[in-house]
C-alpha cells in the first residue's frame, strides 16, 4: 500500500522524522518496503514560457517554440498539440535525464531544425498517464523554479507491506492511530460533516452471501469534473490514476480511511442494484479503458 507522507501528517500531528516513522511502522508490525522520494530526481525540471508556437517547416504535427528560460530564449521543437504561446511548462534543459527512460537531453536537429531542450508531460516525468500533450503550469509560476517546488513534489511516499490479518489498517488512519498508540504522535480524525439525506431510495439485492451488507446513498446535483490538483497529486503518489472528481473521491476515501466505494449515475440505473459474483465469461469494460474478462471466485 503506497501513500504520501503529507496524507499521513493529516491524521498524525508528528514531529518524528521520517526515519522514524518507517522504524515505528515496522515494529507495530507495518513493514515499510520501501520510501520513494521524487524530488532529487525532478529538482533539474523547471518552470519555462512558451512566447511563440509556428509550425514546423518540414513536419506538419511539429512546433518550432520560442521558449523563455532562467537562461534565456530558446528554440525547442515539440510535438505536443497543446503547446502554445502563454503557457508555463516544465523545461528539461540540455544535460537533464528523463527518469522514465533514461534519455539525456541533448542539443539536436529535428527535421532539419535545431532544439535546445525539451518540454515534458506527465508520463514522462513519471506524474501520471498523461503524454496527449506537455504539462501546463500555473500562471504565476516563476520561471526558472524547479517543479518540485511548483507542484509540491517534495513529498516522500511509503509502500508499505500490510498482512491480511490488519484489515484496521488499509487505510492511512489506521496506521496514524497505531503510530499514535505508539508515542508517536496524536492523532487526529478528520470526521466528514454529517449530510443530510433527502429521503428518497433506490433497491439494493444482495446476492452474494459473501457480502454482508452495501449501503447506498443518494447524492443529487452534483457536477463533476477533473478532481482538485492536490486530490489528483495524492492519488498519483499512491499508485492510481486520476480520472474524475468523482472516482478520484471514492478512491480518496479508500486509500485515506480503508472504505471502499463507488460511483453510478442514477440515470443510468436499470432496475435493482445488484450485488453478486460473477458469472464465468461475463466482461467488465472497466475505467482504465480495458476489458476484462470475469470468472467465479
Amino acid at each position: 500500500m503506497k501513500f504520501p507522507l503529507s496524507l499521513l501528517k493529516q491524521f498524525l500531528t508528528t514531529d518524528a522524522s521520517l526515519e522514524k516513522i518507517s522504524e515505528t511502522l515496522t515494529a507495530i508490525g507495518l513493514e515499510v518496503d520501501a520510501i520513494e522520494d521524487k524530488s532529487t530526481e525532478l529538482k533539474p525540471f523547471v518552470v519555462a514560457e512558451i512566447l511563440e508556437a509556428s509550425r514546423h517547416p518540414q513536419a506538419d504535427k511539429l512546433q518550432v517554440c520560442n521558449v523563455r528560460a532562467a537562461q534565456g530564449e530558446l528554440q525547442i521543437v515539440c510535438g505536443a498539440p497543446n503547446a502554445r504561446a502563454g503557457i508555463k511548462v516544465a523545461l528539461a534543459n540540455i544535460g537533464t535525464v528523463i527518469p522514465t527512460n533514461g534519455m539525456e537531453i541533448k542539443k539536436a536537429a529535428v527535421r532539419g531544425v535545431e532544439s535546445q531542450g525539451m518540454m515534458c508531460s506527465a508520463r514522462e516525468l513519471g506524474l501520471g498517464e498523461d503524454h496527449a500533450g506537455i504539462i501546463e503550469l500555473p500562471a504565476d509560476a516563476v520561471i526558472g523554479t524547479s517543479i518540485v517546488d511548483v507542484l509540491g513534489l517534495g513529498d516522500p511516499v511509503l509502500d508499505i507491506n500490510v498482512t491480511a490479518n490488519r484489515g484496521d489498517c488499509m487505510g492511512v488512519a489506521g496506521m496514524a492511530r497505531d503510530l499514535a498508540a505508539a508515542g508517536l504522535g496524536e492523532f487526529v480524525y478528520n470526521q466528514p460533516p454529517a449530510i443530510a439525506g433527502e429521503g428518497d431510495t433506490y433497491e439494493i439485492k444482495l446476492e452474494d452471501t459473501d457480502c454482508p451488507v452495501f449501503y447506498g446513498r443518494i447524492v443529487r446535483g452534483v457536477k463533476n469534473g477533473p478532481s482538485p490538483e492536490w486530490l489528483q497529486r495524492t492519488l498519483t503518489a499512491a499508485g492510481m490514476r486520476p480520472i474524475s472528481a468523482l472516482v478520484d473521491a471514492t478512491n480518496f476515501g479508500t486509500l485515506a480511511y480503508g472504505r471502499p466505494s463507488h460511483v453510478y449515475d442514477l440515470n443510468k440505473l436499470k432496475g435493482a442494484l445488484v450485488v453478486r459474483a460473477a458469472k464465468d465469461g461475463e466482461q467488465l469494460a472497466a475505467l482504465n479503458e480495458k476489458t476484462y474478462t470475469l470468472t467465479p471466485r
